[in-house]
């Protein structure tokens, strides 16, 4: 077999590079990586400490400047001046891929409409890294992180159930039992996998039916990865329950968990789980 060798003349080119460094384990990165970083004569990153960790083990000597969500705009100016000048400067993130829910963005639109060259060095991606391991359709929609405030997290929820397609977004682990109850109420009989610490020591994927999602009891470090499957639509499922199937859930709603009599119902009448789930909840908040 003949390996042809790419040529390196695009590597050399005057421009912004986005290069994409490792979401945990420093291992994670490209040759061409390494390569385009050594010949930036400046490196925009968002905080300068963590990126100098990434900098000292590859010994790399290229000056570091902090671009992040609260000067990148005060920068601008600066950055596209030096790329004209013909600098080589490359922007990188904390970690992954930079301008995916991460500054970037706004720059990348700069050098655009000066005609600045923007040169993509691909590497890690928390978002496909999840996505590979879910075992979900490989159909999906990414969204980024959610929102702060309960209302907007709550219509942020609602829009994504309905798509048709397995559902990836950021939270952070402060935020993850305030979602768990929307969560159960927009995706049920959906799975779910939180990926924690992708990469990292403490590297851990915790998979749940999301019916059967109880609060952490202990709060995660960091950020988390989330990926729902995609919709379960049975059609041979009964849309209604019966009067009797009502009467059975009045009487079990007070001895038994919303869990214990989806499972009893489930075993012997082809209804939703969400239909059963809902009923009970509206129940549960009856009384």
């Amino acid at each position: 077999m003949i390996i042809k060798l790419q040529s390196q003349k695009k590597d050399n080119e005057n421009g912004l590079y986005i290069v994409s460094t490792p979401i945990g384990n420093l291992k994670d990165i490209t040759l061409r990586a390494i390569e385009t970083l050594k010949k930036s004569s400046f490196i925009l990153c968002e905080d300068t400490r963590v990126s100098k960790n990434l900098l000292d083990r590859y010994e790399i000597k290229s000056k570091l400047i902090p671009n992040h969500k609260f000067n990148e705009t005060k920068n601008l100016d600066k950055i596209i001046n030096l790329l004209k000048s013909g600098e080589i400067i490359s922007l990188i993130s904390d970690a992954g891929t930079p301008s995916i829910s991460d500054p970037g963005s706004i720059l990348v639109n700069e050098c655009v409409k000066n005609n600045i060259k923007i040169i993509p060095i691909p590497g890690a991606s928390a978002v496909s890294t999840a996505v590979s391991i879910s075992g979900f359709s490989e159909k999906f929609f990414f969204n980024g992180f959610l929102p702060d405030k309960k209302q907007s997290i709550i219509n942020e929820l609602k829009k994504l159930s309905v798509l048709d397609q397995s559902v990836v977004f950021f939270v952070s682990a402060k935020k993850i039992n305030r979602i768990i109850p929307e969560l159960k109420n927009f995706f049920s009989d959906r799975k779910i996998v939180f990926c924690r610490e992708i990469s990292k020591l403490y590297e851990e994927y915790i998979r749940e039916n999301i019916n059967d999602l109880e609060p952490f009891k202990k709060e995660p470090k960091g950020e988390l990865t989330i990926v729902i499957s995609e919709k379960n639509d049975d059609k041979n499922s009964s849309q209604d329950l019966s009067e009797s199937d009502k009467n059975l859930i009045n009487k079990m709603i007070k001895k038994l968990s919303i869990k214990e009599i989806i499972d009893i119902i489930s075993q012997y009448k082809k209804i939703s789980k969400k239909t059963i789930y809902n009923y009970c909840l509206k129940l549960k908040n009856e009384n």
